[in-house]
């Protein structure tokens, strides 16, 4: 197996509201009980006016390196793709610049209209096959998909698509539709556990499927108990999260053992990034502390 990087979002030290996000502390007080937790590093994107160099050197006054950054965008829309592609080019060559070879590529589309007349977001862990996009967007997702992968490998860099629920690609019978119409060589995965569990999938089995195709992934737990009540009671996202959907990793229902198997087996190398998007504990520090504890037996 090749050398393994453990990095932390910092997504777990956001709130989100009405008013958009608010941080619970300033970024480098995060960076730095990123730190204190045993992180080798954090996501880092070409976000505002900070340079590649700036970033790398933020990052390293706390003992911290950059990992990989996340792209998240309507990629179904065709009169948006050239747009799209030249955005994809500027985060890989930030990710270049920051020695990253890894950049998550996420669908948008929380308030994409499904047939049924609910947005994605209302059918967050409950979809059925009419929410899904239309065929011809498949197609441009795709398109636009292997477009983004073939300008990041220019620069070095993985393009690894990202499940996530809410949006238009959430489950895993969507996400194997929209790779089976990608070309493996020019788009990668870099999957969520936590969201593929979620959304009512076996984590386990989609991450053994694809192992050879990851080259990056985000490490997040849920509780299954959350996740059936809240799919029985047609719960919106933002309910889901307000009932404790996210765990600490070791906490929930997902079996990483069998996941990290799959990966050494494998022979994975890269980033594995934690992330508890909603904590129930006290405080960020205490979540993110849990979960890197819990990967420690694992030897990393």
């Amino acid at each position: 197996m090749g050398k393994i990087l453990i990095g932390c979002g910092q997504i777990t030290w956001i709130r989100f509201g009405a008013n958009g996000a608010e941080w619970l502390a300033p970024e480098e007080e995060v960076l730095a009980q990123i730190a204190q937790a045993g992180y080798h590093g954090a996501p880092a994107g070409p976000d505002g006016d900070r340079t590649a160099k700036q970033t790398l050197e933020l990052y390293a006054r706390y003992g911290l390196t950059p990992a990989p950054g996340y792209f998240g965008t309507a990629f179904w829309d065709k009169s948006r793709q050239s747009e799209f592609v030249d955005r994809a080019r500027r985060f890989a060559e930030f990710a270049r610049e920051v020695g990253c070879d890894a950049l998550y590529v996420a669908p948008g589309g929380f308030d994409y209209v499904t047939s049924s007349g609910f947005t994605r977001r209302e059918t967050a862990g409950h979809v059925r096959p009419e929410d899904a996009l239309r065929d011809d967007e498949y197609q441009v997702f795709a398109e636009t998909l292997n477009l983004v992968g073939e300008a990041t490998l220019a620069e070095g860099v993985y393009s690894c698509f990202h499940n996530h629920v809410g949006t238009v690609i959430e489950t895993r019978a969507e996400t194997d539709r929209l790779l089976a119409l990608t070309d493996p060589n020019v788009v990668f995965l870099g999957p969520d556990t936590g969201h593929m569990q979620w959304a009512g999938d076996d984590a386990v089995a989609f991450c053994r499927d694809y192992a050879s195709r990851i080259k990056t992934m985000h490490l997040k737990d849920i509780s299954e108990s959350v996740r059936a009540q809240g799919a029985a009671a047609k719960w919106d996202y933002g309910t889901f999260t307000d009932h404790g959907i996210f765990a600490e990793l070791g906490e929930g229902c997902i079996d990483f053992g069998a996941i990290m198997a799959d990966l050494r087996a494998a022979n994975f190398s890269g980033w594995l990034i934690t992330e508890t998007d909603v904590t129930q504990k006290a405080t960020p520090l205490e979540s993110v502390t849990i979960s890197r504890d819990y990967l420690r037996q694992f030897g990393w």
